[in-house]
């Protein structure tokens, strides 16, 4: 038969690293072409600070979890030590993660992946007075959208076809491709009708203060700041079920507040922007196949979304593992494989 033809729907940073990994392991068994509304700079992904510190979802076993950061941070951490470095936007950066009850402070699955995990000394602690216990390490962060245009980048390297699609109902693509991966984010809940999704409302700011090198990240990351290339992000909110993608300018302030209680210096910050996002959110990311059929034709679907805001952390792992699903589709219909029924 023909080489399967494979959609990707959507281009926030899911989308897009699921398409580049599915290029990279089947290169020339299908042929690729991602479709979304929207791209960088206007995805949820471009909001989001792009820090690799796991969000846990509880209703995934904690070592396929840590398998995914893994994954994400040996590979981000290979490119932030090559040419390509600052096109992508990746480096390193360290900071602590700061708790006011001990009790808090306990050490995290992905202590031993993040770049030296231990706890901080009486010394820093001093320069948060209100807090008694943290933890010191270095980790990566992704800046957008210079990483979601060096992801569109790299899928053309790789053949990867690019339209502006508005997708309603998957089913509408069924008579022009084989294979459709689902990575629309919060659009799944009406797109596919996952009631199980919901949004979890996120207010940031970007502010330029180049003298602020290393992250705060206060208890369990409601508070905080991280530093980029060009700007810092403060947050932040989470606001469950909230829709709303205004900025609220008390939000603002409240941000801002908190974040200068922890850095002072950040009074003197300037150009401050606001930035609201919805966190596609669910009790575990949604990774597997389905069959979809209406009158005899079939349509094999790959789901991938639910990342909340753990998407950074996690994204070349759930990318790896719809790549795999999406070759057992691939071998399904090829017939060359009796292990892969659906």
């Amino acid at each position: 038969m023909a080489a399967p033809r494979v959609a990707v729907v959507g281009a926030g940073l899911i989308g897009l690293s699921t398409a580049l990994r599915i290029a990279e392991v089947n290169p020339s068994c299908c042929s690729i072409t991602l479709l979304s509304e929207q791209f960088s700079p206007n995805t949820t992904s471009d909001v989001a600070a792009g820090m690799l510190i796991p969000h846990t979802y509880p209703g995934t076993p904690i070592h396929v979890q840590k398998q995914w950061f893994k994954e994400t941070f040996t590979y981000l951490f290979a490119i932030s030590n090559s040419d390509e470095a600052s096109e992508a936007g990746i480096h390193l950066v360290s900071g602590w993660q700061i708790f006011k009850n001990p009790s808090e402070a306990e050490v995290p699955f992905w202590s031993d992946i993040v770049l030296g995990f231990r706890p901080m000394s009486a010394a820093e602690l001093q320069k948060f007075p209100q807090h008694s216990h943290g933890q010191a390490f270095t980790t990566l962060k992704c800046d957008c959208p210079p990483y979601l245009l060096w992801l569109e980048k790299r899928l053309k390297a790789n053949g990867v076809q690019i339209h502006t699609r508005k997708v309603t109902d998957l089913w509408e693509l069924h008579r022009e491709y084989d294979i459709v991966v689902n990575c629309v984010g919060i659009g799944a809940r009406q797109l596919v009708g996952d009631q199980q999704l919901f949004p979890i409302r996120g207010q940031v700011l970007k502010v330029h203060a180049p003298w602020v090198k290393n992250f705060i990240r206060d208890g369990d990351g409601l508070t905080y700041i991280y530093p980029g290339i060009d700007s810092v992000t403060l947050g932040g909110t989470r606001e469950k079920e909230s829709w709303c993608l205004s900025p609220d300018p008390g939000t603002t302030k409240d941000i801002f507040d908190r974040c200068c209680s922890l850095e002072p210096s950040l009074q003197r910050a300037q150009d401050i922007r606001v930035k609201v996002g919805l966190r596609p959110s669910r009790s575990c990311v949604r990774l597997q196949r389905e069959v979809l059929s209406q009158g005899g034709a079939k349509l094999l679907v790959v789901h991938n979304y639910g990342h909340g805001s753990g998407g950074f952390s996690v994204h070349r792992g759930t990318a790896e593992e719809a790549a795999h699903l999406v070759g057992e589709c691939i071998a399904v219909l090829q017939g060359s494989s009796s292990k892969a029924k659906l």
